[in-house]
């Protein structure tokens, strides 16, 4: 399942198109399994950063060796369901379209940073501070449309204009950016715009990109329904050509009015097809470029690796294909039932004989065309998180997100998925910035690394312990009024003390106590059993549905500090915990000022007690943990809803689930696994919060003061009660966090920008809603002579350059391609 945004990796999930949908900063696409999608990158800074963790892999070749002409068939997941960027529907399809085909003021370079494009600009720069900041873009003079006209200020008022957010006729999904902007007026001359901010944008790079005609935006009906599928005109090296929605394919061709480097190719063919049916296109010839799974690059692998060693396709059939398990022997026994006497089993053998010829002779013409592909891989601008929701259940509590977060071990995780494809597997210490990126800083440590005995002492602390499932809580009969009170008065406590401060740090909230009524009779027993049903389904947060980190929730109220320790648990005194939790907002805090605050020690491991009635002289056994056993709280059991997407493309996520579940049940977790397609595991699961533990990954922006916010911003209520959260899935949040991303978005000072985005991030990682896990693979299977195209990893890709190789020994014809 992919669900890829627009430029840049932004989209809305929005529910419906309407004049009156509420209009976002700006939206990051969800990905999961292949949720795709590409993540947060840092400032435009020149200065000399660290490499990316891999590098591209894209053939690049000089375009003097490129032949001119020919058709190049790329696949994509479906066709594009409009070509505005900016509605709520536009996908990675809508993105590729636009690159090709529309202006981008600032391309990515391999490190993720925003570089401006000579192709349409000479230069942008912020020319005044005070009392506004202002933008002076100077256009390239060849700049121009397809229609002939110039590409100038008229264009720049039409998108400021529908994009501000003013105005509500149009239905648009992000608006990031434009509601800062005061006005749009032209320069000395034709070729300068002048941008006026109401207020500072630091990232103001990421506007006009891409960049409409004012034919497209300057109405609310050619941008609502006019550019769901066509462009009035377009300004890219490709023109916009025919769809096909029978076959699949939107062609591109060569614009002749294109001022910069001539595209090489004639003509760029986006086929939809489907990532569960690549492999078999790519075996049947008909595509050029696809990004693919795992499965596929091993098959291609070993394609390659046959055709190296001179085996053709029938001879890796009969070693490894359908063909590899018929031995002699069950060829002649085979042979002699289809010729025995028997005449209905010697057609069924027969029939199955046929069968296994054609899957044989199939498999090995696969072969020989698989080889012909290269797989081109590295790493992709995108990072996939163990998503904990905060919003009610057990994970209302910081310590047991915690607890979660310090069972994993990351690194684990990581290899198990980009060890075997050979790339590096180091995990993402950002959820902002990946390797090579100029904002990028592991600031993990306000969190810390895997410790199964940190998790078990936040576990014991939150008050789950084994045997908790079946206690209830001390002073109150089972069925009782007191039960239903003390549940109510606790979530009344959490609502008031869990309030944020402001601070970045999570309140602790007490526990909420009710006076026994000697009224036992059967009302009130059925009344409360109604009751603790219903606590233990529903559940939702204080304050109307509104999550604040460190809300405690019915139920689920710390046990009382200190009390001695069982001989056969293993738990961990309340004020160790609460050193544990203010060690890590010191952590935090430290990363606000600079300083590193040391990370305490590892004790050693239980080591178990002897065993009662063992003969004398024998080892004592080491007694099972009892924190591994299944844990409860006042009579309920620790045990957390993990969604998975079970659609094809999706084993990865499921195998690094099955690995998350092992660790922890080492802790006590017990996880409730459920499978759903993934056109549900979205929609119905992750944006409506349906779940307690998921997996899915966010994409890269260059701009993540911008594009982060509304991926972590705190939650607020709606008038009808129900709960805003943005992009924020794990419903977890703080106001110092949103505080630091609205003052990283208003300096102009680049360097501070950077500083406020890594505390930021130290602040999400104490918070433990997200837990970056491994950054994705990008395997790309490519034609061999394909050049300038494949595993791009930061970087835009540059259309006009992509092309086939020029053979060595003949120039052939590039119109037979």
């Amino acid at each position: 399942m992919s669900q890829v945004g627009a430029p840049r990796g932004r989209t809305w999930a929005g529910p419906s198109r309407s004049p009156r949908s509420r209009t976002l900063r700006s939206v990051a696409t969800l990905t999961s399994a292949v949720l795709a999608v590409t993540v947060l990158a840092g400032c435009s800074s020149d200065e000399d950063d660290a490499a990316p963790a891999a590098a591209q892999d894209n053939a690049p070749t000089a375009r003097a060796l490129v032949d001119d002409g020919g058709t190049l068939r790329w696949a994509v997941d479906a066709l594009p369901s409009t070509l505005n960027a900016f509605q709520a529907d536009a996908d990675a399809t809508t993105g590729r379209v636009a690159g090709a085909v529309l202006p981008a003021l600032y391309t990515l370079d391999e490190r993720g940073r925003p570089r401006i494009n000579p192709d349409y600009l000479e230069s942008a720069e912020v020319v005044d501070t005070e009392p506004r900041q202002v933008v002076l873009y100077k256009l390239n003079q060849q700049a121009v449309w397809s229609d002939g006209r110039e590409i100038g200020a008229a264009d720049f008022v039409a998108q400021w204009r529908a994009l501000s957010g003013r105005d509500t006729a149009y239905w648009t999904a992000r608006n990031a950016g434009y509601e800062r902007i005061e006005k749009i007026e032209k320069g000395k001359n034709d070729l300068e715009v002048r941008v006026t901010f109401a207020k500072p944008y630091a990232d103001w790079r990421s506007l006009f990109t891409p960049l409409y005609p004012k034919q497209v935006m300057g109405s609310p009906n050619s941008f609502n329904d006019g550019a769901r599928t066509t462009l009035k005109a377009t300004a890219g090296p490709f023109l916009l050509g025919k769809t096909d929605r029978k076959t699949g394919d939107l062609t591109l061709t060569r614009n002749p009015r294109w001022w910069g480097r001539a595209a090489k190719l004639d003509s760029l063919v986006l086929r939809a097809v489907p990532r569960a049916g690549r492999e078999a296109a790519l075996a049947g010839g008909k595509l050029d470029l696809a990004e693919i799974d795992r499965s596929t690059a091993e098959r291609i692998a070993l394609a390659v690796k046959d055709a190296d060693a001179g085996r053709s396709g029938a001879e890796a059939a009969r070693l490894h294909g359908p063909g590899s398990s018929i031995t002699p022997g069950k060829a002649l026994g085979s042979w002699a039932l289809a010729h025995g006497e028997d005449e209905e089993l010697a057609e069924e053998v027969r029939a199955a004989r046929a069968e296994n010829k054609a899957a044989v002779a199939r498999y090995a013409k696969d072969q020989d065309t698989l080889a012909g592909y290269d797989v081109r891989k590295s790493l992709e601008p995108a990072y996939t998180q163990l998503s904990l929701n905060g919003e009610s259940g057990p994970l209302a509590d910081e310590r047991v997100r915690r607890a979660v977060a310090r069972a994993i071990d990351r690194r684990e995780l990581a290899e198990s998925v980009l060890k075997p494809l050979g790339l590096p597997a180091e995990p993402p210490g950002s959820h902002l910035a990946l390797a090579g990126q100029a904002a990028y800083a592991d600031s993990s440590d306000a969190l810390g690394d895997q410790d199964t005995k940190e998790a078990r002492a936040l576990l014991a602390d939150a008050g789950w312990v084994p045997g908790g499932a079946q206690k209830k809580p001390a002073g109150t009969k089972a069925g009782s009024e007191a039960e239903k009170k003390a549940g109510s008065e606790a979530e009344k406590a959490g609502s008031e003390a869990g309030k944020d401060s402001g601070t970045g740090s999570d309140a602790e909230t007490g526990s909420g106590t009710g006076k026994k009524k000697p009224e036992e009779d059967a009302a009130a027993e059925k009344q409360a059993d109604t009751a603790k049903k219903t606590a233990g389904t529903e559940d939702k947060a204080s304050d109307e549905g509104l999550y604040i980190v460190g809300d405690d929730k019915p139920g689920e109220v710390p046990a009382a500090p200190g009390g001695p320790e069982s001989g056969t648990r293993v738990l961990a005194p309340a004020p160790a915990a609460a050193r544990e939790s203010a060690a890590l907002l010191a952590r935090a805090e430290a990363l606000d000022t600079g300083a590193r605050a040391a990370r305490p020690g590892n004790t050693k491991p239980d080591q178990g007690v002897a065993g009662a009635y063992a003969p004398m002289g024998s080892a004592a056994p080491a007694a099972v943990p009892a924190a591994s056993q299944a844990l409860g709280k006042d009579g309920k059991a620790l045990s957390l809803r993990f969604v998975l997407p079970s659609g094809p493309g999706s084993e990865t996520l499921r195998a690094v689930g099955d690995k998350i579940v092992r660790m922890l049940d080492a802790v006590g977790i017990r996880t409730e696994v459920t499978k759903v397609s993934d056109e549900s595991f979205f929609k119905d699961h992750i944006a409506s919060g349906d779940y307690d533990l998921a997996l899915y990954s966010w994409p890269a922006s260059a701009y993540p003061a911008t594009d982060a916010r509304p991926i972590f911003a705190k939650p607020e209520p709606a008038s009808d009660g129900s709960l805003l959260v943005e992009q924020n899935y794990s419903r977890v949040g703080t106001d110092r966090i949103d505080q630091l991303f609205d003052q990283a978005a208003g300096t102009l000072d680049e360097e501070e920008a950077g500083d406020l985005i890594r505390q930021a991030d130290a602040r999400i990682w104490a918070a433990a809603g997200s837990i970056p896990l491994y950054q994705r693979p990008q395997l790309v299977a490519a034609r061999e002579d394909v050049v300038n195209a494949g595993a791009w990893g930061f970087a835009a890709p540059q259309y006009q350059d992509i092309g086939f190789k020029k053979s060595e020994t003949t120039k052939g014809s590039p119109s037979n391609r």
